[in-house]
């Protein structure tokens, strides 16, 4: 029996992320420091942490990282920059171009550390000619609301940078690089962590322009001009990335796997949805309420707690002028769906800590979640409508805030079903 649903699952949530933590993860993958010059870089809203564990093991290191504005560690000689996430600005752009420098001219015994995380997209900032900071601002901003998955978005970001696609990597070269990574993306595909600044990439302008197209995303003149020409993306067999090593140390799996083992170990049935789910967040939500429904009513009353759990990354097409994030407007969706079911109490949040552009991880759901709503003189169809769960469940005192979780291993979903 699980006496407080609320803080159990609040529970799985801190382990999952706790088990992605840099400082607790990162030393298996590292190898013993190189001899000669080390130059570490990295972006990403866990890229400051990795770095502080990375000095922790080898020392003070000579490099550039990017993170998130608050997501900042202190090092004792890795440079820790913070910049704007989700959408780019001057502060990411300037970092990005001293980056850059710094990796210009290395020599063949030289070693590079990357360290990428979700997030990178953003912060790595370094548009190709004739598109200026602003136009990629705006482009940024129209991906975001367009409700397009996150490969479509990173591949149109690839071919409007100078550093995505592998371009960081082959501005290293001849020099030695070992690229660690945290995977935020379904599939843990790592051409799409970050954009894949170290690993190369197939994609062209022409799956650039077509998936502007395919999304009605609207751009300005000057991206759509920079669409027609060749990108500097480095296609996989590039020479300048023969010397490159990428590897994932933590990912969403790890993460659930972690949240599943504590769940049997309150007594709970234990079933994972999978860690790479896309779609539009309310109707994944309809769909996982669906299910819970049905579970529900084929347990008997001696069954033990069920819990469903899934990862990965949800979307949100901006219909509305509400403060939202997948996470909130999922739980949002569901809480409807479930329409004060008893016995079923769900968690959906952001293992970053941030769900959309707000600092709140995400929310959580119980049965008497729309009779809170009604006493507080909130509407949640109407908050779904404007894509407003932040603020719903704001009012109602559900939010999940976390600050930063100093890691980003995407989506963590739990329904509980007593």
């Amino acid at each position: 029996m699980i006496q407080d649903p609320k803080a159990f699952l609040r529970a799985l949530f801190d382990r999952a992320v706790e088990v992605a933590d840099p400082m607790r993860s990162i030393g298996a993958f590292l190898p013993e420091r190189p001899e000669g010059r080390v130059i570490v870089v990295g972006a990403g809203k866990a890229s400051a942490r990795m770095a502080e564990a990375v000095e922790a093991a080898w020392g003070p290191c000579e490099g550039l990282v990017i993170t998130r504005y608050g997501y900042g560690r202190p090092c004792k000689g890795i440079e820790i920059v913070e910049a704007a996430h989700p959408v780019p600005d001057a502060a990411g752009l300037a970092a990005t171009a001293r980056m850059m420098a710094l990796l210009a001219g290395l020599k063949s015994d030289d070693f590079v550390l990357a360290l990428i995380s979700g997030g990178a997209s953003a912060l790595l900032c370094a548009p190709v000619d004739g598109v200026t900071l602003a136009e990629k601002q705006a482009v940024n901003a129209a991906l975001l609301a367009s409700g397009a998955p996150i490969d479509r978005m990173n591949t149109v970001r690839k071919h409007l940078s100078r550093v995505k696609g592998g371009q960081l990597a082959a501005q290293a070269w001849p020099g030695r690089m070992l690229s660690l990574m945290i995977s935020d993306v379904p599939g843990d595909d790592m051409a799409f962590i970050g954009s894949g600044p170290t690993v190369g990439d197939l994609s062209t302008v022409e799956d650039a322009r077509a998936i502007l197209a395919e999304w009605r995303i609207d751009v300005p003149a000057s991206v759509r001009a920079a669409l027609e020409r060749p990108s500097g993306v480095v296609p996989p067999g590039d020479p300048r990335l023969a010397r490159v090593e990428n590897r994932i140390f933590a990912a969403p799996r790890q993460s659930l796997e972690a949240a599943a083992e504590l769940g049997r170990s309150r007594g709970c049935e234990v079933r994972m949805l999978g860690d790479d789910l896309e779609g539009e967040a309310r109707d994944v939500a309809a769909a996982q309420a669906a299910l819970a429904l049905a579970e529900k009513a084929k347990r008997g009353a001696g069954a033990p707690p069920l819990l469903l759990l899934s990862g990965g990354e949800l979307t949100v097409t901006r219909r509305g002028d509400g403060i939202g994030g997948p996470n909130a407007e999922f739980c949002l969706a569901l809480a409807l769906a479930l329409n004060g079911a008893t016995g079923i109490h769900a968690l959906a949040c952001d293992t970053d800590g941030v769900d959309g552009a707000a600092e709140v991880a995400g929310a959580i759901v119980h049965p008497d979640t729309l009779v809170a709503a009604k006493r507080a003189g909130v509407d949640a169809k109407e908050a779904l409508a404007r894509n407003d769960a932040h603020r719903f469940f704001g009012a109602i005192g559900d939010q999940v805030v976390t600050g930063p979780t100093l890691t980003n291993v995407n989506d963590f979903r739990a329904i509980l079903i007593a």
